[in-house]
């Protein structure tokens, strides 16, 4: 498995005005995120890097919002995404729009994320879909150092088994915005084609049991139900003799 760990990212956007297309991108995700951001509810929402701060949430019922970042003008509180200054259990929700995008090591984020969240706490993760136009780029020598192409670009399988290790559902996932440099992002190609699009979210839930069952529990289950299958069939058998007779 390709590890998710690397070495220090070079030329990290502090805006989305530094990334181009970003006022697209930042739009489009403000219109995918209102449904889901409108039946979230708690006391605080984290909204975690710079990216994330310019992510319009009004329409979230959760009035007291906090940005956490090391850059940016718009932060109420300054520190690393991978080291939250909060107690475990006090966030209802977390915004992390492209903050793993850019992240030398994404699995320490989701940790420390998940020991902010409570129970029952909301997690919404986007980034770059690799399999679009914007990923093709990659493959392209010298774009590939460049903003967005330097960024990482995790497939969605990928992140829900990273959510999936830590026990949380995932409640919605889309992709969407498939032509980068259109401000609607091609509407007839996304409505026939949204598997293409640059752009992808993914909502989950933190649970607090597990999401499936123990193999044991399973088929101990199994053999407590035998007996009365069983019964059930020798009952019938003896019905037929009577019958027969």
């Amino acid at each position: 498995m390709k590890p998710a760990k690397t070495r220090h990212i070079r030329q990290v956007p502090h805006s989305w005005s530094q990334i181009p297309w970003g006022e697209f991108y930042r739009e489009a995700l403000i219109k995918h995120l209102q449904p889901c951001l409108a039946r979230m509810y708690g006391f605080h929402l984290l909204k975690l890097g710079q990216l994330s701060a310019e992510i319009d949430t009004e329409s979230c019922a959760i009035s007291h919002q906090v940005n956490v970042g090391l850059n940016g003008d718009n932060l109420q509180v300054i520190a690393e995404p991978g080291s939250l200054p909060f107690e475990s259990k006090s966030v209802d929700a977390c915004l992390l729009a492209h903050c793993l995008a850019w992240s030398s090591d994404p699995h320490r984020i989701l940790r420390e994320v998940d020991r902010v969240l409570i129970d029952d706490g909301w997690i919404i993760i986007s980034g770059f879909n690799p399999f679009s136009v914007l990923g093709v780029g990659k493959l392209i020598p010298g774009l590939h150092r460049k903003v967005p192409w330097n960024s990482r670009m995790f497939t969605q399988m990928r992140l829900m088994d990273w959510l999936n290790l830590l026990n949380y559902e995932v409640i919605q996932r889309t992709r969407f915005q498939v032509l980068p440099w259109n401000r609607q992002g091609g509407k007839m190609i996304s409505t026939h084609f949204p598997a293409l699009g640059c752009l992808s979210i993914i909502v989950a839930r933190k649970r607090t049991f597990p999401l499936i069952m123990n193999p044991a529990k399973k088929a101990a289950a199994k053999r407590r139900l035998s007996p009365a299958v069983g019964a059930t069939s020798q009952y019938r058998t003896r019905q037929r003799h009577q019958d027969s007779d």
